[in-house]
């Protein structure tokens, strides 16, 4: 492969003129904080998702642990969560004081087994919530999910710092009367669903969150809670011209509320979230085609899960991630290292929360423990998928990839796949 000195990064946001404006006008406003730009992120986003109400929050990782907090999650309580995420989605019961129970993956994509998880309930009678990850942007099967959940009076949280804006087609869902006729969006069907803004995200805030629900209750304790557990807003305390000094702190609230400086970007990121998802499919369908049936490496490289059925159209792609077989199936990290050499960027999702040392230790968990999750990050690599890739940077992460997968088919294996580091923010 000709050598090129530009590097192709794993992932990049896309910003414009609309961005640095919007920002320009919130300096310029004298107000900084979380004031009416929130305010009318919250309801735009509330009206993109066909949400009733939406709560902008500081990171995905906020808006989880509001959502568990005003689900009353605590001390004596389980969390049941796949071990195949980012941290946030299991640290967040570790800090209201409730325990974590993992449940494994399906065979056929990165999500949480709805059979596997029945017999966990099964055996686990004090679940009070459950997370369910939308890995890389495909929606779990959502309606498995919820006749679960609801038999059994637990709560269902939707962890959808990947998933927007994935929208599930109606034939998924009618069993459980949560259909709309041109799509749900995933994030929209459990008690809560919490959205991502961190900077590698379908749209970005460069830290940020959004949370969505439609149970007034719920609204209002995450809304009182995402600050400081006051009694009344600052902005409306310091602009409001019948404003007064006095507010009530009614409970030990938290600090996760969202500026309008970051607000006004993911106002404008969201008027384009659907030309992203576009491109994002346009770069999934050419890394289809390089490497699937057909291509110079079938048998060496795996496509990632576009789920069955009119499950194939609710892909969100925030995560391409190829998994490898074959002769070179164990050697990850080789892959990893060689991509990079050739001036491509890759990164690995996840690292199984039950190999990470805080959770091994807690629960005695060992990578046997859930087969299927630690199976496939020992394979998984992540290519770059990000809106605003040219078609020569595709084509660039084409060939180093195909290049790669035959040099290392060509010579003898040498394991090295080790249980490392990677991972993402939320």
């Amino acid at each position: 492969m000709s050598q090129n000195t530009d590097f192709v990064p794993f992932a990049k946001p896309s910003l414009g003129l609309e961005e640095e404006n919007a920002v320009l006008e919130v300096l310029r406003s004298g107000w900084l904080t979380t004031g009416k730009i929130a305010k009318a992120f919250e309801e735009e986003f509330a009206a993109f998702v066909g949400a009733r109400a939406a709560l902008a929050v500081n990171s995905a990782t906020s808006g989880l642990h509001l959502a568990l907090e005003a689900l009353g999650v605590g001390p004596g309580d389980l969390v049941v969560t796949s071990p195949y995420t980012f941290t946030s989605t299991a640290s967040v019961a570790r800090h209201l004081g409730a325990e974590v129970a993992f449940c494994d993956i399906g065979a056929d994509d990165y999500n949480i087994d709805p059979d596997k998880l029945e017999a966990l309930l099964e055996r686990s009678p004090q679940v009070k919530a459950v997370i369910a990850v939308h890995v890389g942007g495909l929606p779990c099967r959502m309606a498995e999910l919820i006749a679960i959940c609801t038999r059994r009076g637990i709560a269902l949280v939707e962890d959808a710092a990947h998933a927007f804006p994935s929208k599930i087609p109606a034939p998924v869902l009618a069993s459980v009367g949560k259909a709309e006729a041109d799509g749900t969006f995933a994030g929209t069907l459990g008690a809560i669903g919490v959205y991502s803004f961190y900077a590698t995200k379908t749209i970005t805030t460069g830290e940020g969150g959004m949370i969505v629900c439609e149970d007034e209750k719920l609204v209002r304790r995450m809304a009182m809670m995402r600050s400081h557990g006051f009694d009344r807003d600052a902005f409306d305390r310091y602009t409001s011209k019948t404003a007064s000094w006095y507010y009530e702190v009614a409970e030990a609230g938290f600090k996760y509320n969202l500026p309008d400086l970051l607000a006004a970007i993911g106002r404008e990121q969201l008027k384009k979230a659907s030309r992203f998802l576009e491109e994002r499919r346009n770069i999934a369908r050419a890394y289809d085609e390089a490497f699937g049936p057909g291509s110079p490496a079938e048998e060496l490289l795996e496509l990632p899960p576009h789920g069955a059925g009119p499950f194939r159209a609710a892909h969100s792609w925030h995560l391409y991630s190829l998994r490898l077989r074959g002769p070179i199936a164990g050697r990850r990290d080789e892959f990893f290292e060689r991509l990079m050499q050739k001036g491509v960027g890759a990164s690995v999702h996840f690292i199984p929360l039950h190999i990470m040392p805080y959770f091994s230790r807690r629960y005695g968990l060992a990578p046997s423990s859930f087969p299927e999750a630690y199976g496939k990050y020992l394979r998984t690599i992540s290519l770059p998928i990000w809106h605003g890739m040219s078609d020569t940077e595709v084509e660039r992460v084409r060939l180093a990839v195909l290049e790669t997968a035959a040099e290392l088919a060509a010579c003898t294996p040498r394991p090295r796949t080790r249980s490392g580091f990677g991972g993402g923010e939320a």
